[in-house]
């Protein structure tokens, strides 16, 4: 394969914390000796972790006529509802969601996923007949791998899982498409053994098979409706989901509060339903840097919450990156890596539930699609085409390519498809178009992914309500100019916040939070590399050992460090991008 020298090179060392593997399973023939096996037959095998009083059997259930064994991670809303359909009284039963899986699964098959409310990565073995299936949520809030070589596969819901079943070759497609996005979208991983199962899908193996269970579509209803009608239908679905992800009645709960108006708004239901103590966690990065300390505040005392200030120094950025990297699955050049850990272990102080604002900008239009917009107006003016536009609006390297990636490395990928362009051609509104895509791609291959592996770093359950599949679905009904009109945005969510059927539920946030204007949280990665980590970037992209050389040109980023020609102070962005994949690759190098 292309760079199998890689293999063979020395980098810089870094220190960072192992984790620990969570569950697998193999398809294929596995060695009865085989460590941690809790189940197995000819053709397939359960790999669990150990605790002290044996494996971790939560992760594994058989349905009741001993025919499909399913394993997994799941999460549901509608257990009561799910029990009912199986004839069992909820307050009898106590085995786990993923019993009730397999139940259902054993009595309506395939028909059962459409009756599932919540997050779920599951594999179903059917005994009978030798199948394996691979099943993920809608909207892709639990993560699911397999390899795709070798006489066994092997699955799990952790990418670092797989690292002994792999090569070390990288996906240069997927080099590609981080470099431009932060993250890599579609099934592709950075490892060109392993893919990702894509959320609302079935994967059959052993014809490898894909059937979708659920497609997000665009379905505007009620277009002769004013924004009022709209925002009362999502005022009652959000009180009715963020009751539903609550913890039980007598638990304190957290959320992750930035002061902006999705997790304003989180907070304020979160507040207005929970009677134990609502924690809310803020973070700034010192006196140095711009905060929204002034609007988190306001909300918190506005909400009367308990609330706690993180204050996050360069040092801690640089310091735990490698740390941080090591929970993640694929890399996320996201600069708010770092603190979503940091945050997350303050918040495991006080509680074990936290709930985010995460998904009001890929639902209902946040600002971030305004320069897509205006390219549609003015494309045939700036001779960039829809795609073009759509990657360069992530500010990240995408016209860099050319002079970034080695010339061979440029030439492998330069005519490979993107995954946006079937949805950048389809005939939803444009708007919504854009937020497919931001629902599908960087929802659940950046921020859920995220979200999910460094809440459960810091032994917190995460949980993103404006992410929940039946918002999503609303979403795609509103129409598009009650989301994004001019710079209007967002116009539902606020109506919905600002107003309600009746008295009690109006103006549940302060006016200030509600139409002040999005600023999104800035992490000082600009000032960072200026003043704090210019040399140990140095030390770490530059060296001829490093992870990426045989990938990445120097040049370019030499003159990054030195800040030549940076017109949009956007060189931090894009270092922190390059720094972040570079020490990601070092900590899930194998060992040799």
């Amino acid at each position: 394969m292309l760079f199998d020298a890689f293999k063979n090179r020395k980098s810089p060392k870094i220190e960072f914390t192992k984790t620990d593997p969570t569950w697998r399973v193999a398809w294929g023939k596995v060695d009865k000796s085989y460590e941690n096996i809790a189940w197995q037959d000819e053709n397939f095998s359960v790999i669990l972790p150990r605790t002290a009083s044996g494996f971790l059997t939560e992760k594994l259930a058989i349905s009741s006529g001993g025919r499909f064994v399913v394993v997994g991670d799941i999460w549901l809303t509608n257990r009561v509802q799910l029990l009912q359909k199986l004839g069992i009284e909820p307050d009898s039963f106590r085995e786990t969601s993923l019993q009730i899986v397999a139940n259902l699964w054993e009595r309506w098959g395939f028909e059962c996923l459409r009756q599932l409310v919540g997050m779920f990565a599951l594999v179903i073995w059917d005994r009978e007949k030798q199948v394996l299936k691979l099943i993920r949520d809608r909207i892709g809030v639990r993560t699911l791998y397999y390899t795709t070589t070798g006489l066994v596969r092997w699955i799990a819901p952790q990418l670092r899982t797989l690292s002994p079943h792999r090569s070390s070759d990288l996906d240069l497609v997927a080099l590609r498409d981080y470099l431009c996005c932060a993250f890599v979208p579609g099934e592709r991983t950075l490892w060109e053994q392993v893919r990702e199962l894509r959320p609302g899908t079935v994967l059959e193996f052993p014809d490898h098979k894909v059937e979708a269970y659920w497609q997000l579509q665009e379905q505007i209803i009620a277009v002769d409706q004013p924004l009022a009608w709209h925002g009362d239908r999502l005022r009652e679905l959000l009180q009715q989901v963020v009751q539903e992800y609550l913890p039980p009645a007598d638990e304190p709960v957290g959320v992750f509060l930035s002061g902006g108006l999705d997790s304003s708004s989180i907070t304020a239901l979160v507040a207005k339903f929970h009677k134990a103590p609502v924690h809310t966690f803020s973070i700034h990065f010192g006196s140095e840097c711009p905060n929204e300390l002034e609007f988190s505040s306001l909300v918190a005392s506005h909400c009367q919450t308990q609330h706690h200030i993180l204050e996050i120094t360069f040092k801690d950025m640089w310091s735990r990156l490698p740390e941080t990297m090591a929970y993640l699955d694929d890399p996320i050049g996201d600069p708010l890596t770092v603190p979503n850990l940091l945050l997350g272990r303050l918040a495991r102080e006080s509680v074990e539930v936290i709930l985010n604002g995460e998904g009001g900008d890929p639902c209902f239009g946040g600002p971030k699609n305004q320069p897509m917009l205006i390219n549609s107006l003015y494309g045939s003016v700036t001779n960039q085409d829809a795609l073009q536009a759509y990657l360069i609006s992530f500010q990240k390297c995408a016209v860099d390519l050319p002079q970034l990636l080695k010339p061979e490395v440029w030439t492998a990928v330069q005519t490979a498809p993107w995954v946006f362009q079937e949805d950048l051609s389809s005939q939803a509104s444009y708007l919504n178009r854009l937020m497919a895509m931001n629902i599908k791609y960087k929802g659940a291959d950046q921020i859920l992914t995220k979200v999910s592996n460094l809440t459960q770093a810091a032994l917190l359950q995460g949980r993103s309500p404006l992410f929940d599949q039946r918002v999503v679905d609303l979403s795609m009904e509103i129409p598009p100019e009650y989301k994004l009109s001019g710079v209007e945005e967002k116009a539902v969510l606020k109506q919905a916040i600002t107003y309600g059927k009746s008295p009690t539920n109006a103006d549940i946030l302060p006016d200030a939070i509600i139409h002040r204007p999005k600023s999104g949280m800035m992490v000082p990665v600009q000032l960072g590399f200026r003043k704090y980590w210019q040399q140990e970037a140095r030390d770490l992209l530059l060296n001829g050992d490093a992870a990426i050389t045989p990938y990445l040109n120097q040049l370019p980023i030499r003159n990054w460090l030195n800040y030549q020609g940076d017109t949009w102070s956007r060189y931090g962005v894009k270092l922190w991008l390059l720094v972040s994949l570079e020490i990601w690759l070092q900590v899930n190098r194998k060992a040799e």
